[in-house]
């Protein structure tokens, strides 16, 4: 064992990364209550009779997409096994991107979602938390088109919604940072008494937990993949980030296993040379 090759070491991490990641196991958690009080804030707009358009702000970029991809694929798809309405807008440039790839990867379930009637991208808009502002009093002066040009006023889905944050049932962000999930609770939440929720990095998830522990401005939080893989155990629907932490539990099962190796055979070598 002391003469084992360093490549056989990664060749096992090779495997037991690339085999979830391509075959999720689906490893059981548990779940956590702020993920359980984002999946009932969806589970009761549904069965409300009323509002089912929700406002979804892609308010991330690249950097990180590997935990917050996940979670926005989850609630999307949750919301959208409800037939709920979902307004995408994004604070942060590239969320117009991320804000398609999501889309694009619930295709293969929904195959038969109608842009402009099911969802809607609206696009970036500079100034963070004014723009929310401005959206909270004449959504269609900020997003008078949507991405593409075509006037939101002739878009099925904007039926019913006023021109400010009334019909939407609740605000959710993806966020990275700022302007990002702390801007939409003092905006959405604060200003306009409209739920919000939302997910964060793992690193970040510490700083926004106060907004649902102690103030209870925010409905739930999802804090990094997780939180993500998570909320994929509660809607039956092992996703990206179910993955991911399989990937993750075999590759740190991996290196547990070849450092108790690596102990015992030391400690067996030094019982040999004192005997």
């Amino acid at each position: 064992m002391k003469r084992l090759d360093r490549r056989i070491i990664f060749l096992f991490i090779f495997v037991g990364v690339i085999v979830p990641l391509m075959v999720p196991l689906g490893f059981r958690m548990e779940t956590t209550e702020n993920v359980r009080m984002v999946y009932n804030l969806v589970e009761q707009t549904a069965a409300a009779r009323r509002d089912k358009t929700i406002l979804v702000s892609f308010d991330y970029d690249p950097g990180s997409k590997p935990e917050l991809h996940p979670m926005a694929w989850a609630v999307i798809h949750h919301a959208l096994s409800h037939d709920m309405k979902i307004l995408c807008v994004a604070m942060w440039p590239m969320g117009v991107k991320m804000c398609q790839d999501t889309f694009d990867s619930l295709d293969d379930d929904f195959p038969n979602l109608d842009y402009g009637v099911d969802w809607v991208n609206l696009g970036y808009k500079a100034g963070g938390m004014v723009t929310m502002q401005k959206m909270g009093k004449n959504l269609r002066d900020v997003f008078p088109t949507d991405i593409t040009g075509i006037p939101v006023e002739e878009l099925p889905i904007m039926k019913g919604i006023e021109k400010n944050f009334d019909g939407i049932a609740f605000v959710c962000s993806f966020s990275a940072g700022v302007p990002g999930i702390k801007e939409w609770v003092m905006v959405a939440h604060d200003d306009y008494d409209v739920p919000t929720t939302g997910g964060t990095t793992a690193v970040s998830a510490p700083s926004i937990l106060p907004y649902v522990n102690q103030q209870q401005q925010l409905t739930g939080l999802l804090g990094g993949m997780k939180a993500a893989a998570e909320y994929e155990l509660l809607i039956e629907q092992p996703g990206p980030a179910t993955a991911g932490m399989d990937a993750l539990s075999i590759a740190h099962l991996i290196i547990i296993l070849f450092i108790v190796i690596a102990n015992v055979t030391y400690h067996l070598d030094k019982k040999k040379q004192r005997g």
